[in-house]
């Protein structure tokens, strides 16, 4: 019987976070992975655009130490995160338009 009870426990916990989600996107409220992006983004080409490459290392730093904190690895998280400062170093936005957000109707009328 218990795994009844958790099968249906786990089905009413799908059918609320899908409820969830599609509040969310009918809000247009971003997740925290969007907010997060989109700062790190401005956080980094800011840097690099004031030409403030010592505080972008200092950055870097303490980001790779949370990382491994973590448990990741440290080679691999410094590789990833200069990976990220080449591709947000100019400044141009480097993410996909959202056009589910922008025409909910279903009409791409951007392009």
């Amino acid at each position: 019987m218990p795994a009844k009870s958790e099968e249906i426990r786990n089905r009413k916990q799908r059918e609320r976070q899908q409820k969830l989600r599609d509040a969310d996107r009918k809000a247009k409220r971003p997740g925290r992975d969007d907010v997060a992006r989109t700062a790190l983004f401005m956080a980094i080409s800011a840097m690099a655009a004031e030409g403030a490459m010592e505080a972008l290392g200092t950055f870097k730093k303490r980001v790779v130490r949370m990382l491994v904190k973590q448990g990741f690895d440290e080679h691999e998280s410094r590789t990833v995160f200069d990976g990220l400062v080449e591709k947000y170093r100019d400044g141009d936005w480097p993410f996909r338009r959202k056009p589910h957000l922008l025409y909910p109707d279903g009409a791409d009328q951007g392009d």
